[in-house]
């Protein structure tokens, strides 16, 4: 049998900016990081900089006090595109709207929703709630009104508004102009 004579890459692993980013989510200076590995602090800043390669003892060492998986460090990230055309259609109730999904269906961390909303289009007549913690809604066009019990908001665009997913609420395009928002719910609502 015949092995595939495949060439090396010459290409460079950059590794760098993901070790940054493990180490600044756990509130880690380079100083305590340095202390716990007995590497440098120049060093471990080329590392981070991608200015240097570490070796695999002193990869696995960082890895280690980093509580972070080495072959974190070489896995692809999990990218998804939905093409807006391609978008599935959703419905949430109202009237003079059209809803799309713009997150991949898999997601969980949160759900993306755009809607088309037609001149004096209307949530429902009751208010209702999105079961997620938090939901923020951004007008891109037009006007937009939310509505909650005791509250309204008249929203132009570029206004964006944060509030507890399980608020109680509802909304009204009050123009004779076409509006577009997103609603951006975190974690994504449950089905």
């Amino acid at each position: 049998m015949k092995a595939l004579p495949v060439e090396p890459s010459n290409a460079a692993l950059a590794i760098g900016s993901r070790i940054r980013s493990v180490r600044q989510a756990q509130r880690l200076t380079i100083d305590q990081v340095a202390e716990s590995t007995g590497l440098t602090k120049g060093f471990l800043s080329r590392v981070e900089r991608d200015l240097t390669s570490p070796s695999v003892a002193s990869l696995v060492t960082l890895c280690q006090v980093l509580s972070l998986d080495v072959g974190e460090l070489f896995s692809q990230p999990d990218t998804h595109v939905v093409r807006l055309s391609e978008a599935p259609r959703i419905s949430l109730g109202g009237e003079g709207i059209v809803e799309q999904l713009v997150t991949a269906r898999s997601e969980r961390r949160l759900q993306m929703i755009r809607a088309v909303i037609e001149p004096r289009g209307e949530g429902e007549k009751e208010l209702y709630a999105v079961d997620c913690e938090v939901e923020v809604l951004n007008v891109i066009s037009g006007k937009f009104i939310l509505i909650f019990a005791n509250e309204r908001f008249e929203l132009d665009a570029g206004d964006t508004v944060t509030f507890p997913g399980r608020e109680p609420h509802s909304w009204i395009n009050p123009s004779d102009e076409q509006t577009v928002v997103t609603w951006t719910l975190v974690p994504a609502a449950s089905r």
